[in-house]
């Protein structure tokens, strides 16, 4: 039986946030931010949505 993948947790640094905020007011996309941030599409709207900040839906 194959292993289950271990879930390693980043935090998140000043610096993500501030790329982020600048790439969603870009309209980059959630799916092209959390690749640009090497983080999952999920924890990248779940964090985005804890700061209040607006996704668009292009990817």
């Amino acid at each position: 039986m194959a292993k289950a993948k271990k879930v390693v947790r980043r935090a998140w640094t000043k610096d993500d946030v501030r790329k982020m905020k600048t790439m969603a007011k870009a309209k980059s996309g959630a799916a092209k931010i959390a690749k640009a941030l090497k983080r999952t599409p999920g924890a990248t709207t779940v964090m985005a949505a804890k700061l209040g900040v607006s996704l668009s839906t292009r990817a």
